[in-house]
């Protein structure tokens, strides 16, 4: 008989070290749980937390200070001058757009027609070119040009100078097409 109350008691033992244990636990768990009193926001950071996420259609282009137009008239005389050269381009492809042939042999009907479509494919682009540069001569005359359409940052001169049509800084751009790869994996 001595053993079972010798047993009882170790259990109760046991038991007595869980409990108080897990008080223990109970009690860091409390002191972990505590909130602490929530800073106060200051008005400008509350207006901007509710204000719709920055996005390239709702990032305002602020005017640069300065003469925008002064300090870009080197860009400016490039688009320019690449506007001139695409428009005697595409004038002279116009003229020399090859008319709709009956070919006897359909190899050369093939080739003709791959022509055709590679001519239109580039004035598309050369299209598409003239847009940019139009829209960039106005971003000029605004004097919101060289500011990221992303970022709202100024854009880089050398950039500007290399690429006078990008809306975009060289960090945003790299993001986007890393963003692209991304997309297509």
């Amino acid at each position: 008989m001595p053993t079972k109350k010798a047993d009882k008691k170790t259990v109760s033992k046991k038991g007595t070290q869980s409990s108080h244990i897990t008080k223990k636990i109970a009690a860091a768990e409390a002191v972990k749980t505590v909130k602490k009193p929530a800073k106060k926001i200051p008005k400008a950071a509350k207006l901007a937390l509710n204000a719709a996420p920055a996005t390239p259609a709702s990032v305002k282009k602020q005017p640069l200070k300065g003469s925008g137009a002064s300090k870009y008239q080197k860009i400016r005389g490039i688009l320019l001058q690449q506007k001139a050269a695409l428009l005697s381009e595409a004038e002279v492809a116009r003229n020399e757009l090859p008319e709709q042939s009956i070919f006897p042999d359909m190899g050369d009907q093939a080739s003709a027609e791959t022509d055709t479509n590679f001519m239109l494919r580039l004035r598309g682009r050369e299209q598409r070119l003239l847009i940019k540069i139009d829209e960039a001569l106005e971003r000029i005359d605004s004097s919101t040009f060289g500011i990221c359409d992303d970022c709202g940052l100024e854009i880089d001169v050398k950039r500007l100078e290399a690429r006078p049509v990008t809306t975009m800084c060289i960090e945003c751009k790299m993001h986007q097409e890393e963003d692209e790869k991304r997309r297509e994996v």
